[in-house]
């Protein structure tokens, strides 16, 4: 199956730096994992999975394992959006 990032023949090969995929109560956790791992095979070098409901964020990064954070407070963009920081302190 090509990926998901490629699946256009007339465009090129290219994949974005960052990825953000924040889970809806319809999405499989397993499918959208494996997606996640897709994004990193195609070029991307960071992307966060967030799920609301559980407060879980796993940070896939490129050659690296995956990392589960539980209920993190910020996020950081480390050397890929540098300088940027997602706050979840006023999140309920």
């Amino acid at each position: 199956m090509p990926s998901p990032l490629s699946r256009k023949s007339n465009f090129p090969p290219i994949a974005p730096d960052f990825v953000l995929k924040l889970l809806s109560p319809t999405d499989s956790l397993r499918e959208t994992q494996a997606k996640m791992q897709e994004y990193l095979a195609s070029g991307v070098k960071l992307g966060w999975l967030i799920d609301p409901k559980t407060r879980q964020v796993e940070v896939y990064r490129t050659g690296q394992n995956v990392e589960t954070l539980n209920s993190p407070t910020t996020l950081s963009g480390e050397d890929i959006l540098i300088g940027f920081t997602l706050n979840f302190g006023s999140v309920s």
